[in-house]
């Protein structure tokens, strides 16, 4: 069986301007709200990704009516569902293998009543439990039964009625699930520790275009107003915030002098200060972050001298999928720095790889790690590596794009899962980077 790889030569700056695509984690949401409705619904700026096209062609084998108008837009109609298709092997098999078909699960049983789904596959990045969203939609009314032997869930959920829900984490993917699965329930949800990421706000404002009626968007503590019906209407997604940092990341850590444009700034929170705390210096032109090139930049440390910690939190904390890249650039940095990912037990385990190339690198536990910053003295050497995540895998591949030599990255499946024609993006930036075929 033949597999892509990347093949990087590294070592040269980069240069140029970089459009972020849509965003991953927003489309998983917002393309499984077209369920709620048997209006046609419009989206725009949908990143061409594969765990995106994988629930596209989910819902499409649903029977919702797909149109692509251009490379970013599509129509959904959801007029003429097929339920019978949740007992075919084929939806095992599909739905099995991306994880974001669970938030497919909240508008089927607002709408029909009824559900199927497979125990949902993704990143192996630990412990990812489903609890969030099936303790919700079961104080919604939702009844579960799990087929341990098919690892098959089904839920039964003819009476949904509003409810008072205490969730036990701020989950962004549970929290929608329920949102979604509220709007058409009877009666009045109250949702207390959800989360407030500005994808789930984005969320929500497009069910009120549609017509429900959530109140206290953009906060932890949200009440929703079941309707009895939803129609549709038009939505455009925000750029990535996780490619926005991967390429302020990127540009540092190669010296390079690189506009991002169109970032929506005002929706990325903390993320530009922790970036400028490594000492990356940036600046906002209009709606582009400009980053010039440095050829040095020094971690800020604690007022009393202490070393800096980078720890991920639920939102308006810093986001768990960008530890990982400011990891990656604390290595070239002046300055020491301890990442402490909280949220995820196995992230970090990538980091033996940058090892291998040259990084000072302490794992203290699968939690923490710190960072001892070479300061540009010492190159990373170009290794042969295999990504074992999205996040862990573009890390790598800003490692190697610094790096001196050829380094060659494997599975870079999981990379193309999360970012759209990165390799043409990043040789426009003037990467020397290729895909290789490797036969297995």
């Amino acid at each position: 069986m033949s597999k892509n790889s990347f093949e990087i030569i590294g070592g040269k700056p980069l240069k140029g301007e970089i459009i972020p695509q849509g965003a991953k984690n927003e489309a998983l949401q917002i393309i499984s709200a077209v369920l709620l409705t048997k209006e046609k619904i419009t989206i725009s700026n949908v990143p061409d990704i594969k765990d995106v096209n994988k629930l596209i062609d989910l819902l499409s084998n649903l029977g919702v009516a797909v149109e692509r108008l251009n490379k970013d837009t599509y129509t959904f109609q959801a007029e003429n569902i097929n339920t019978e298709y949740f007992q075919t092997e084929e939806f095992k098999t599909k739905g099995g293998s991306l994880r974001g078909s669970i938030m497919i699960v909240g508008p089927l049983l607002a709408r029909f009543g009824k559900a199927s789904i497979p125990k949902p596959g993704g990143d192996k990045i630990g412990r990812r439990r489903l609890d969030t969203h099936f303790i919700g939609l079961e104080k919604l009314g939702a009844k579960f039964v799990y087929d341990a032997e098919n690892h098959f869930f089904d839920v039964d959920a003819t009476d949904l009625k509003g409810t008072y829900i205490l969730m036990d984490e701020a989950s962004v993917t549970g929290t929608a699930n329920i949102v979604m699965a509220a709007v058409l329930a009877k009666g009045k949800t109250t949702i207390y520790n959800a989360a407030c990421e500005p994808y789930l706000q984005q969320l929500c404002k497009m069910l009120n275009r549609m017509g429900a009626k959530i109140s206290g968007i953009g906060s932890n503590l949200l009440n929703i107003e079941g309707v009895e019906e939803l129609g549709g209407t038009e939505h455009r997604m925000l750029p990535d915030m996780i490619e926005i940092g991967s390429f302020i990341g990127l540009a540092a850590m190669t010296g390079s002098e690189i506009t991002i444009k169109d970032v929506h700034f005002h929706e990325l929170g903390i993320i530009p200060t922790i970036f400028s705390r490594l000492g990356i210096k940036f600046e906002l032109r209009g709606d582009d972050i400009y980053i010039p090139a440095q050829d040095s930049y020094e971690i800020e440390t604690f007022i009393d001298g202490s070393i800096l910690t980078v720890s991920d939190a639920p939102w308006p904390g810093f986001t768990p999928d960008l530890l990982s890249i400011i990891l990656v650039v604390a290595i070239q940095a002046k300055g020491n720095v301890l990442i402490h990912q909280k949220m995820f037990e196995s992230r970090l385990f990538f980091v033996d790889k940058l090892i291998d190339m040259g990084a000072q690198i302490i794992l203290c536990d699968p939690h923490r790690a710190t960072v001892i910053g070479l300061n540009n003295e010492v190159r990373l050497r170009g290794i042969e590596m295999s990504s074992p995540d999205i996040r862990a895998g573009v890390s790598l591949l800003i490692a190697a794009l610094s790096a001196q030599g050829k380094s060659i990255i494997h599975n870079i499946e999981q990379i193309e899962r999360g970012y759209q024609d990165i390799e043409e993006r990043l040789r426009a930036l003037g990467a020397d980077i290729k895909r290789i075929s490797s036969d297995n």
